[in-house]
């Protein structure tokens, strides 16, 4: 059925789960060439999913990919874990939907929840004219991942964090039991941490108040009417508490500490991306003369150039276009580069049979030849000789075109001392468009004195240009002018197979840090999010439990007594079964850290640290709390100076999204399954036949 193939589809990924990704080697069966991967998307890329549950898995993981450039792998291990729970919900004989309802009920529960984790992000660019810079961080590479060990006897450079204490105020909090909220060991190693006795007894109590009621969360299934919007739901009894603790509230407002935290690990890559911010917020406060105008973050701006073959310590990030050319032109750019030069650019194709969209050819029009045929080549190089004529007589030296270029018009222009680029992005010629007061044309024959763009350099990209050559005989070259928004990153890497690895994740941390900055907010990362989904997940199915049959239609007022009697009965089921997804997926995150031997041995660990925080009464508050002395949580080893250790995040719309999509696909996929039509009914089938069967 569906439900297994995703599940099968999931383990394959297993491994990409977490900062410290297992790479693997995909070999091409007719080419035999080899490409190492270490994400889920150029894994299913790679694989055979030509089967209708294979493609709508593939079409999930490209939509998240595409939107948010992150998730993809927390999104196909949920799909494999909420996969094997509603299996096991058909099993225990748990009605399709009430499946479909109480799981979307969860999900929903849990995004209102992880609200209280979310970190305001303000004011970042403010301090960039700070002395701090991203590599004094690098010293906590080992640390960044959200479950690394971090060598306890490590000299940490002593870091000023951007998370600021904000007015102190009281908050009524009651626990479960009723009982004061007790200071917990959740979040400590299990080797001791004798750190906190020092902690101050503000940090030990940080806390934030679980507010609001809740909506009813079923919003589309083809199973019962949409709930009124106006109604409210009552929150179990578990998530309201009755003892006075003082609130911190966390904000970032430093441009580094963000992107460290955001980076997971990945020093180099986000390294990169903080460069490319700097230099467009530079070049936005000297274009404006002030910095009075917000700046925003435009990653449509951003590209990058991979040169396969260097060593990594070239990467570097540089205002401008860098990009590779033919090693013919190497003369053409020598004489090119001590002077300013003057551009064109062209939208479409450059090539003599290239007609705009919506051309519409002339009819009843016939050519004849009387005495001689023209060559094949003829009529090309006739359109050749036009072109160079008109670009001598506007005096142009640099000519981009958005789409292909003839190669006989290329040697043409190289003879001529003039540089002819293809296949460059929209945004490019747009970017040089407004930097060089160019107009793009559709064709060349369109040319006028106000279309050519003037004042652009051209160089290569290092001093040595013939150290750059890559395997296709292209040397790196860079084109800018003053006050272009542009900015290029250069990822290297002396590994070929490792290029599209690199430049995903370098991608990765670009979109990361612009849905920070956009959304202007972060959640507390380290597996924070995801344990307050597990333990809130938890409390609520143990009070479901307790619930008499008539409380549960609070959940759904319009909906039927058969209804409210079966969410009586299996709710507590299904809520705990999506509650095990979030535990295997913090095991995992823990066993691909190599901190446990096992799976068995990690999922142990998250048990038991679930156990305290249920008792705190307060899965929130209580993870603030120790997030407030540690800066994560499920570390096996913890220097002694705590202060100094950067927090970890998590980009808030593309997580969520992650979740939603997963959960939406699976039970897709559950309601297909029930649908198939199987030529007769199960009732018809004797006992025999039914062994090893599942019936929907």
């Amino acid at each position: 059925m569906g439900l297994q193939q995703l599940s099968s589809f999931a383990e394959t990924g297993r491994t990409f789960l977490g900062p410290l990704k297992s790479s693997k080697f995909i070999i091409d069966e007719e080419y035999h060439e080899s490409v190492l991967i270490s994400s889920t998307v150029r894994l299913l890329e790679s694989l055979d999913l030509t089967g209708a549950v294979g493609q709508l898995l593939s079409e999930a993981v490209q939509a998240q990919n595409n939107t948010y450039r992150t998730g993809a792998s927390t999104l196909l291990f949920l799909v494999g874990a909420w996969s094997s729970a509603v299996e096991e919900c058909l099993h225990l004989g748990v009605p399709i939907s009430i499946i479909v309802s109480v799981m979307s009920e969860g999900l929903n529960f849990c995004s209102e929840e992880v609200v209280s984790l979310q970190v305001p992000v303000h004011n970042v660019f403010d301090h960039m004219d700070n002395t701090k810079t991203f590599s004094q961080l690098e010293t906590f590479s080992a640390s960044l991942c959200p479950f690394h060990q971090s060598p306890s006897n490590t000299d940490l450079i002593e870091e000023e964090h951007g998370l600021k204490d904000v007015t102190s105020q009281t908050l009524t909090i009651s626990n479960l039991s009723g009982r004061p909220l007790k200071s917990s060991e959740f979040f400590k190693p299990r080797t001791a941490v004798e750190a906190d006795k020092n902690t101050s007894q503000t940090l030990k109590n940080s806390l934030l108040a679980d507010t609001c009621c809740r909506k009813s969360v079923l919003i589309h299934s083809r199973h019962f009417n949409r709930t009124n919007n106006s109604e409210r739901v009552s929150k179990p009894d578990g998530f309201q508490e009755h003892v006075t603790a003082t609130l911190k509230t966390y904000r970032c407002k430093d441009l580094i500490e963000l992107a460290v935290g955001l980076s997971h690990g990945d020093h180099s890559s986000m390294k990169l991306v903080e460069e490319a911010v700097r230099l467009q917020y530079q070049n936005a406060c000297v274009q404006q003369g002030n910095c009075m105008i917000p700046f925003m973050f435009d990653i449509s701006r951003i590209f990058t150039c991979s040169l396969p073959g260097l060593p990594e310590t070239t990467s570097c990030v540089c205002p401008g276009y860098i990009t590779v050319v033919s090693v013919s032109n190497t003369t053409v750019i020598k004489e090119l580069q001590n002077q300013p030069v003057r551009i064109v650019l062209i939208e479409g194709d450059l090539t003599e049979n290239y007609r705009h969209l919506g051309f519409n050819k002339s009819a009843n029009i016939k050519t004849v030849l009387d005495s001689m045929k023209l060559q094949k080549d003829s009529s090309e190089e006739l359109w050749a000789n036009h072109i160079l004529q008109v670009l001598i007589q506007f005096n142009v030296n640099l000519v981009l075109v958005q789409g292909n270029v003839s190669e006989h018009l290329i040697e043409k222009c190289i003879n001529s001392k003039r540089l002819v680029i293809g296949s460059v992005n929209g945004t490019v010629m747009q970017a040089f468009a407004e930097a060089a007061g160019a107009v793009q044309v559709a064709y060349i024959t369109q040319l006028n004195e106000d279309c050519v763009g003037s004042g652009v350099s051209v160089t290569f990209w290092r001093n040595s240009p013939l150290d750059v050559v890559d395997r296709n005989n292209r040397i790196a070259i860079l084109l800018n002018i003053e006050g272009i928004n542009l900015v290029t990153a250069v990822l290297t890497s002396p590994v070929t197979a490792q290029m599209q690895s690199k430049e995903d994740r370098f991608w990765t941390c670009a979109y990361r840090l612009y849905y920070a900055l956009k959304e202007e907010k972060v959640f507390l990362g380290g597996g924070a999010v995801e344990f307050l989904c597990l333990s809130s997940l938890q409390i609520l199915a143990e009070q479901s439990l307790k619930k008499e049959n008539h409380a549960c239609s609070r959940w759904f007022p319009n909906t039927s007594s058969w209804l409210a009697s079966s969410l009586a009965i299996y709710r507590p089921t299904v809520l705990k079964l999506l509650a095990n997804g979030w535990q295997k997926y913090l095991s995992t995150l823990l066993y691909n850290t190599a901190n446990h031997s096992s799976e068995f041995e990690a999922s142990t660990y998250v048990q038991h640290h679930l156990q305290n925080a249920i008792d705190s009464g307060s899965p929130s508050s209580y993870i603030l709390n120790e997030y407030s002395k540690l800066n994560r949580i499920f570390n096996s080893d913890i220097s002694n100076k705590l202060e100094q250790i950067p927090r970890v995040y998590d980009v808030v719309t593309p997580k969520i999204e992650a979740w939603r999509r997963a959960l939406d696909l699976v039970l897709l996929v559950l309601q297909t399954d029930s649908e198939i039509i199987t030529g007769r009914g199960h009732t018809q089938i004797n006992s025999q036949e039914l062994e090893g069967f599942l019936f929907l």
